[in-house]
């Protein structure tokens, strides 16, 4: 610490966690919300609706902006319990601390979807995670995101 007359305290470490765990949610949230948006163009696309590159733009942006705080609700909502039981499982494995946080945080969107799925009305909230192969496109993100928070919060 250098010389000054009001030496500034170190923040404490909750305040990193709670900052990496929501740079973590905005990647998981933009990464889910523009994968749903070009699955669902490129399935208009897929019967015949022509989607200029521009149109794909906007409509991306716009859902950046209603689409993404709410499936970022929908990932908080699953990487509660995930991120939890993962942290106690870190204690006894640190050496696996960010895959278990990861692989956490991937399984902890699946449920959180799932769940929502189970008590819509329709038969799916989010279409693009009808089928596996785009609730794993979306999943992705969230395994990054998990990713990305066990690293900015690894001990030095």
């Amino acid at each position: 610490m250098k010389d000054t007359p009001f030496p500034t305290p170190e923040k404490p470490r909750w305040t990193r966690h709670v900052a990496a765990l929501l740079l973590a949610l905005l990647l998981a949230a933009v990464w889910g919300s523009v994968v749903q948006t070009q699955w669902n163009l490129q399935a208009l696309a897929g019967v015949g609706v022509d989607i200029p590159a521009a149109l794909r733009l906007s409509t991306t942006l716009q859902d950046l902006l209603g689409f993404a705080p709410v499936y970022a609700g929908i990932v908080a909502a699953g990487w509660l319990p995930a991120l939890g039981v993962a942290a106690l499982l870190a204690r006894r494995w640190p050496a696996g601390r960010t895959l278990l946080l990861a692989t956490a945080a991937g399984a902890g969107v699946v449920a959180a979807i799932r769940s929502i799925d189970a008590v819509a009305p329709m038969p799916v909230f989010i279409d693009a995670t009808r089928h596996w192969p785009g609730l794993l496109a979306m999943t992705m993100g969230a395994v990054v995101g998990g990713w990305l928070y066990a690293r900015l919060t690894a001990r030095r």
